[in-house]
């Protein structure tokens, strides 16, 4: 009876803390940006710290790629966009297999409607892990957090999550210092 009880307080604190940091990154989503640009030589570690803390928010990370990828280049701005969003998919992997079963099940899963199809594949199959992660706004998140949920197998999780990260970095990166470029 404990263990039931302890397992429930435990999500609802958590719920509760992510909730209170949730408000206050949505309430401040601009400092982000701004702690990059005035952290100076910190700006690398600080960019890699944001990806993660991000990580559970809605709130993009693509303002920290092309930040990146101004002051340092295109080149290492994928670097790091690549390595940030796999650490932010990586935290996203370990909440959703933390809450597994007391939140994520198949007849909620089923109800949901996802693009191309995607919802008729299996959770762990390659196509669902690949192209649901491509889906614009809520994609990466919760194919992360179903894919932790679900419990699939961490290597086939990261080797997918690095494909598609890179593919995404590449994209933000040159395409965001592009578009700069052509405004200064």
């Amino acid at each position: 009876m404990f263990e039931k009880f302890k397992g429930k307080l435990s999500f609802v604190l958590g719920l509760t803390i992510f909730a209170g940091v949730f408000y206050v990154l949505i309430k401040y989503s601009d400092v982000a940006t701004e702690v990059i640009v005035k952290s100076g030589a910190w700006a690398p570690l600080v960019a890699l710290l944001l990806y993660t803390v991000l990580a559970p928010t809605p709130i993009t990370t693509d303002p920290i790629t092309v930040i990146m990828s101004v002051t340092y280049g295109p080149l290492v701005g994928v670097l790091f966009a690549f390595v940030g969003n796999t650490l932010a998919a990586t935290v996203e992997y370990y909440i959703g297999y933390k809450i597994g079963s007391t939140v994520i099940s198949e007849k909620k899963v089923k109800k949901v409607k996802v693009p191309l199809g995607l919802d008729k594949l299996p959770i762990d199959s390659i196509p669902f892990l690949l192209f649901g992660r491509m889906i614009p706004g809520y994609g990466s998140k919760v194919i992360s957090l179903l894919a932790g949920g679900y419990r699939v197998p961490l290597k086939r999780y990261i080797w997918t999550t690095a494909a598609t990260n890179l593919f995404g970095a590449f994209l933000t990166s040159y395409g965001g210092f592009g578009i700069v470029s052509l405004f200064t």
